[in-house]
């Protein structure tokens, strides 16, 4: 019954459409209808309002920490079921029919939460890949591939096969970008 409750509540956070709300309430838009039509981060960054764009990220990344947090001190032994189900509330939000985001901002707060040095490696594999390329999926796909090359190099076999699961959900939400990046139609990010 723990471990049923520990999931529903940390789905239930991370299904919360914050870039959804947020276009709503200040833009009177529907994010759904802009850009890639994503409730993400990146996506609400093309509404042309930076703030919006950049509170999205924030809160996205929050609405992980937080009950993965909790887990974490209290729960210890769930802490990856709390980080899945949050990962899947913002990919499949029980709010707009199971079609949420891509989960990159989802997935930093549960990185930082279960490690700080996770969340450090994957914002330096974003950053670095992104001055290079200019493209927010391709930084968050080798972002998201860092974590579980890092776990194999330091023989933690224990992680490999969590974070590997999350990398390979990453590629999976990222599947029309990598068509896009395949035939050099994908669109390059501006995220100042």
């Amino acid at each position: 019954m723990e471990i049923f409750l520990i999931g529903i509540i940390s789905y239930l956070m991370g299904s919360i459409p914050f870039g959804f709300i947020l276009t709503k309430i200040f833009l009177k838009k529907d994010i759904r209808e802009i850009g890639s039509g994503n409730i993400g981060a990146t996506n609400a960054l093309r509404t042309g309002n930076k703030t919006i764009g950049y509170l999205t990220l924030i809160l996205d990344i929050l609405k992980a920490v937080i009950p993965v947090l909790y887990v974490k001190f209290f729960f210890q032994e769930s802490i990856y079921i709390s980080s899945l189900c949050a990962f899947l509330g913002h990919v499949f939000p029980i709010w707009l029919k199971f079609r949420g985001g891509k989960g990159v901002a989802t997935y930093v707060g549960i990185l930082f939460s279960i490690n700080i040095y996770f969340g450090i490696i994957f914002l330096v594999s974003w950053g670095i890949t992104f001055l290079v390329s200019k493209y927010s999926s391709l930084s968050s796909l080798i972002a998201s591939a860092s974590i579980p090359i890092y776990l194999l190099i330091l023989s933690r076999f224990d992680q490999v096969f969590f974070f590997t699961t999350m990398f390979i959900l990453i590629f999976f939400t990222h599947r029309e970008n990598i068509k896009r990046l395949k035939n050099k139609e994908e669109t390059k990010t501006k995220i100042y």
